[in-house]
């Protein structure tokens, strides 16, 4: 008791700290950039551009270029007004400085200086600032070039005039503090081409270019890429329907100022069974959707019934058709710009503007129902389309039931293959989907029962991007799944959300032989996770077994390698002064080839395994390449491999 008093009289005034400055950013710098991995590293580079764009919006800027230097470092240029360097009255600074080390210093919260921000916590640049070892801001303005150098955010020199200029804009180059960014400082040339391409599709007419300066090709150049759209969204919809043949032969687009918010929409219908919408606001991404996408759907459905019910397409049909119906193979870019958006959560994912809802609405509503009218070939197409649906959702909703019947509570059990652990526990159990009988076998013997469960997978599953819903929960090793993991999806018309109260493993381990045809079951498994089980990959459940691929021995002495590098460096490790012929090198082409102690020794066991954890950094990107990868289209699917052969690990 006594010592609990002591502990308590300790924690007196002097105890309370005051961050000051960018202090607070660089002592919990998760809570500005989300995290300290390769998100949050690229995350920098979105939060300056994302400045230059504002300045897009507002109509200063249309070019902004983007450069990765060696050692990682990066440039961000544009050809806006320049940030304002003249002495702010009454912080009695330069507005420059006051930019760039105060937090919720900026332009943003003025309603005359910017109409429109895609970043209105006012902390982005500033962040940036506080997370790099040095930053160096450049500003062309009033017929001047100023500048102002930081180390960790703090100014090395007053903001100065160092020539003169004949052009405006901002250039900030920053290095990314390896103290904060622990895991790694590389920057994914294609994440950052992701983002930009994302951006010139959002906001047509600017031109973006993105330059790799570590990587120069045999003759000194680098890699240099621009994202340019001048039809916008609808160039938008094109690219991520490219994989996908389209129904109607261009798509349907909405561009208007309703209500004083400016909607911009393109649809597309293609020939596949699942609905993808993707919404942004502001340009910033709002993966789970809000008013806007709301007002889309309300739009959407009343419009396409209205002229259906009119033109007498439906008068035969006998089963009621569904919102759901309407957007089956449906693929749409919502974008609206909201002067004062009101986001749900800390994350800015869903949009809570009732306001918005109205916009959107009355906007599909006039531009849809004016093309069903004027394009009567397309329409019927689309409703033809929209009954196809209804028809095969009465199928898939009689085998959902069939699935929710076998489920963990209905009384039939689990799988006869599956071998559960022990543990009942979510949070602590595992479950590896491991490919064929006979590596099942292995895994069974070699795993720990209390956390570990085993689920064989016969062959290949079905690849579901080709395949009607129906088909997919009549899949024997599809419904396998769903019965092992426990979860269930609504079988009400209006509810096919995935319920995961009853999720029994919170690590879901995919485990295939590391050649060609484990690589494509990795990625059946994944297409389907992605397409009817995006939550479990969302919320970070899904992982990728990395078994090794060589075995090096030398009498007793053995190392396990992953890849051509770890075996050449153990081969002259283990060699030593002796001959290479001393050395045997096992190439494992299947998870059958270990015996049960030396797949739990390098793949299962917590303690030395690596697993890849499957995550979407990037909801469009992942739909465009799913759908690229996995459906009918031959000709993007060769134009990839052309592109990434170099990179192809072939077994012969």
């Amino acid at each position: 008791m006594s010592e609990e008093v002591k502990e308590v009289s300790n924690y007196s005034a002097d105890n309370i700290q005051v961050l000051e400055g960018l202090e607070a950013v660089r002592k919990r710098p998760s809570m500005y950039i989300g995290d300290t991995g390769p998100k949050g590293l690229h995350h920098l580079v979105y939060e300056v551009v994302d400045n230059s764009i504002d300045e897009a919006l507002a109509g200063y800027c249309d070019t902004i270029k983007v450069i990765i230097h060696k050692g990682n470092s990066i440039t961000v240029e544009d050809n806006g007004r320049g940030i304002p360097t003249g002495i702010n009255t009454k912080e009695q600074k330069s507005a420059l400085e006051l930019v760039m080390t105060i937090l919720h210093a900026g332009g943003k919260f003025d309603k005359d200086t910017y109409k429109v921000s895609g970043g209105l916590h006012g902390v982005g640049v500033s962040c940036v600032n506080a997370l790099s070892t040095h930053m160096i801001t450049v500003v062309h303005r009033e017929g001047k070039i100023f500048t102002q150098e930081y180390e960790r955010g703090k100014p090395m020199f007053d903001v100065k005039a160092i020539g003169v200029s004949d052009r405006t804009g901002t250039i900030q180059t920053f290095y990314p503090d390896p103290e904060i960014f622990t895991q790694t400082l590389e920057y994914k040339y294609d994440t950052l081409a992701t983002r930009l391409r994302e951006l010139a599709f959002l906001n047509k007419g600017i031109r973006l270019t993105l330059t790799d300066e570590r990587y120069p090709d045999d003759n000194g150049n680098y890699i240099t890429e621009e994202f340019y759209s001048q039809g916008g969204l609808k160039e938008f919809v094109r690219y991520l329907d490219g994989t996908r043949t389209p129904l109607i032969p261009e798509p349907i687009y909405v561009e208007g100022n309703k209500q004083g918010i400016p909607v911009e929409l393109a649809l597309q219908y293609n020939d596949t069974y699942s609905e993808n919408v993707f919404s942004y606001v502001n340009n910033i991404n709002t993966i789970e959707g809000g008013t806007h996408v709301a007002g889309f759907r309300m739009g959407l459905t009343r419009t396409l019934k209205s002229y259906a019910d009119k033109s007498g397409l439906l008068k035969n049909v006998k089963i009621d058709i569904t919102g759901d119906d309407f957007r089956e193979g449906l693929t749409a870019v919502i974008s609206v710009k909201v002067a004062e958006p009101q986001f749900e959560g800390q994350t800015k994912t869903k949009l809570g503007n009732s306001e918005v809802s109205g916009a959107v609405n009355v906007a599909v509503g006039e531009i849809l129902s004016n093309y069903l009218e004027e394009n009567p070939k397309e329409a019927r197409l689309i409703v033809n389309k929209v009954i196809l649906a209804a028809t095969a959702r009465a199928a898939a909703r009689k085998a959902r039931e069939m699935v929710q019947r076998k489920n963990v509570m209905g009384g039939n059990g689990l799988p006869g293959k599956l071998a559960d652990c022990a543990n009942n526990d979510p949070a602590v159990c595992e479950i590896f989907l491991v490919e064929g009988d006979s590596a099942g076998g292995t895994a069974k013997q070699g795993r720990n029962r209390e956390y570990q469960a085993i689920l064989p997978l016969r062959g290949k599953i079905l690849n579901v991007e080709k395949a009607m819903e129906h088909k997919i929960y009549e899949n024997e090793e599809i419904k396998n799944m769903f019965t092992a993991l426990g979860v269930s999806i609504g079988t009400a018309e209006d509810d096919k959300e995935l319920n995961l109260s009853k999720l029994r493993y919170h690590k879901i381990v995919i485990m295939t032989d590391a050649d060609v045809d484990g690589s494509h079951i990795t990625t059946l498994i994944l297409t389907f996770f992605f397409r009817y089980m995006k939550e479990l990959v969302e919320f970070g459940y899904v992982y990728i077994a990395t078994p090794p691929l060589y075995l090096v021995k030398k009498g007793k002495e053995q190392e396990y390698c992953w890849n051509e590098v770890q075996r050449d460096a153990a081969i002259q490790r283990l060699k030593g002064s002796g001959k290479e012929d001393s050395v045997h090198v096992q190439r494992y082409k299947g998870l059958g080839e270990m015996n049960a102690e030396q797949l739990w020794e390098t793949t299962m066991n917590p303690e030395t395994r690596t697993l890849r954890r499957a995550g979407i950094e990037n909801a469009a990107e992942c739909d465009h390449t799913f759908s690229m990868l996995m459906g009918d289209e031959v000709a993007p699917r060769r134009d990839f491999i052309e592109k990434n052969a170099k990179y192809a690990k072939i077994d012969v």
